[in-house]
């Protein structure tokens, strides 16, 4: 889990620093560090009135809901291959996953996301 340090401040900044977000609102400055992921990730709450468990809590529900919409099987469910060069389109897995994992793109080979 993130951890999130409130502090006092009156200006409004936001700073990246190595694997931290300096986030400040009106009167405090919101300190997250992500820990567990490999992410940055800047949050922006629109309540002030938040404690910090309520922000961790936010932050970690956010943490789990960007694994697993990241994860391969969900992606290749989401997008289709375009190869231009056959003129086809293809919804299958594997071919998916293998232009994914190629080292050089091939011309004329795109992903296209069904959303």
């Amino acid at each position: 889990m993130p951890q999130v340090v409130l502090l006092q401040e009156k200006d409004s900044v936001v700073v990246q620093t190595n694997r931290e977000w300096l986030v400040t609102s009106s009167s405090k400055i919101i300190l997250i560090l992500m820990n567990n992921s490999n992410r940055d990730l800047l949050v922006l709450f629109k309540q002030e009135l938040m404690t910090p468990q309520a922000i961790e809590q936010e932050v970690a529900w956010l943490h789990e809901l960007l694994f697993w919409v990241e994860r391969l099987d969900n992606f290749v469910k989401a997008h289709e291959l375009l190869d231009l060069n056959k003129y086809k389109i293809t919804n299958r897995p594997v071919d998916i996953k293998k232009t994914i994992r190629r080292k050089k793109d091939q011309a004329f080979v795109f992903l296209n996301n069904k959303n």
